[in-house]
């Protein structure tokens, strides 16, 4: 079945920006920040690529995909890189800020003309997440009978998101990928997509992330959902009818807090912050140190920028990961990738443990020696380090895959 990609006239809000952000709206926010047909579709594209089957047993009746593309897909096809976002990135993985895009590309320190994924040299391709909120189908967008799904959009696991974005390179035609990239939870989708359809992809790059959900994840991750749900205000999903203000911004931005103090190490913290008060303000009277307002305005931000379910779907998405699930477990698993596959560590990263990239690395065949990142940052050192991160994927594409040496 062919799916044909399609151009739209609707739009979106928000996109995330690892390093440049604008300014904060002022007022309350939206109760969700979701795109919704009728916003600026900005760069987006979008295919739908029919029913979906899932994992744990739901079904989606219809699904649309949104995804952006830079540079000129060759003749052949060969030079297509499928770049994978993390949990609250989306589809603008670079270019300026615009009409559909208030933020910058959150890579484009990695891709562009010139850049280590060199645009005029590939055709990049980034889909938004199946359950993201930011153009393909998730729980902000219309039921079949045109209300939000809310609470009644399906359990979403890693591998159906990669089922959906399976179809979405047979819409464009794409039968092998020259790269799949993906770090955090793209990196989970990157080495999905490699164990499920290792004949499409020929180069694998999996950057601070883990072929199996850890107990210490799960237990942040389920603390981030407690949070979420604890809001009165998140009407247990159904909220997409509240006035501006009146959303699960609390729940969602406590989340985003819990979550940020593992996007970052406690040595980055401590130096940063210390114990410095914000501003004028006196902790023995109430006030705040620095580092609560740095949290805080992380939580604010994302809650005028994304969507509460999807938060909810995406992490749970990432609980459930295990690229071993029916496969004999995840060594096994691992042993069937056949991309030419670079594993990056972040040395001081406290969500996604160097062990575990460690891990993949060991247990691919084949693949190169592990990287580690350097960095004072933490996880999200991948957004930040580009002078260590570009040039070993530089190299990884200008290398040929297995096979063509």
């Amino acid at each position: 079945m062919t799916h044909r990609p399609t151009r739209t006239t609707t739009p979106a809000h928000g996109t995330r920006s690892a390093r440049r952000t604008s300014p904060a709206p002022a007022g309350p926010p939206r109760a969700s920040s979701a795109w919704r047909a009728g916003d600026d579709p900005g760069r987006r594209q979008f295919v739908d690529v029919g029913p979906l089957r899932l994992e744990g047993g739901g079904r989606l009746p219809a699904v649309r995909m949104a995804y952006e593309t830079w540079g000129t897909l060759a003749p052949d096809a060969s030079n297509a890189v499928l770049v994978l976002h993390a949990l609250t990135g989306d589809s603008h993985v670079t270019g300026d800020a615009g009409p559909g895009h208030p933020t910058p590309g959150w890579w484009s320190t990695l891709i562009g003309p010139g850049a280590a994924i060199d645009t005029d040299r590939w055709f990049v391709v980034a889909p938004n997440v199946l359950g993201g909120c930011q153009g393909s189908t998730g729980p902000s967008s219309d039921a079949p009978d045109g209300r939000p799904w809310g609470s009644r959009f399906p359990q979403l696991t890693v591998r159906d998101q990669v089922a959906a974005e399976l179809r979405v390179a047979d819409a464009l035609g794409v039968d092998t990928w020259a790269l799949v990239v993906g770090a955090s939870m793209g990196g989970q989708r990157a080495l999905e997509w490699a164990v499920t359809a290792p004949e499409r992809v020929a180069r694998l790059a999996a950057i601070a992330t883990s072929a199996q959900t850890s107990g210490d994840q799960i237990a942040s991750f389920h603390t981030q959902l407690t949070a979420l749900a604890a809001d009165p205000r998140y009407r247990g999903g159904d909220y997409y009818d509240a006035p501006d203000g009146e959303g699960p911004h609390v729940g969602l931005g406590l989340a985003r807090q819990i979550a940020h103090q593992t996007y970052r190490s406690a040595v980055e913290l401590d130096q940063r912050f210390g114990r410095i008060p914000q501003g004028g303000e006196e902790p023995l009277a109430g006030g705040r140190f620095a580092v609560q307002s740095y949290l805080d305005h992380h939580g604010d931000k994302l809650a005028r920028r994304f969507d509460a379910n999807t938060y909810a779907a995406l992490t749970r998405s990432m609980i459930t990961h295990d690229l071993g699930r029916d496969r004999g477990g995840v060594e096994a698993a691992l042993a069937t990738i056949t991309a030419d596959t670079l594993v990056i560590a972040v040395d001081s990263d406290r969500l996604f443990l160097p062990a575990q990239s460690a891990r993949v690395a060991d247990g691919v065949p084949g693949a190169r020696p592990l990287r580690t990142l350097r960095t004072p940052y933490g996880h999200d050192g991948f957004l930040i380090e580009h002078d260590q991160l570009a040039p070993w994927v530089r190299e990884h594409l200008a290398t040929p895959p297995h096979g063509e040496r």
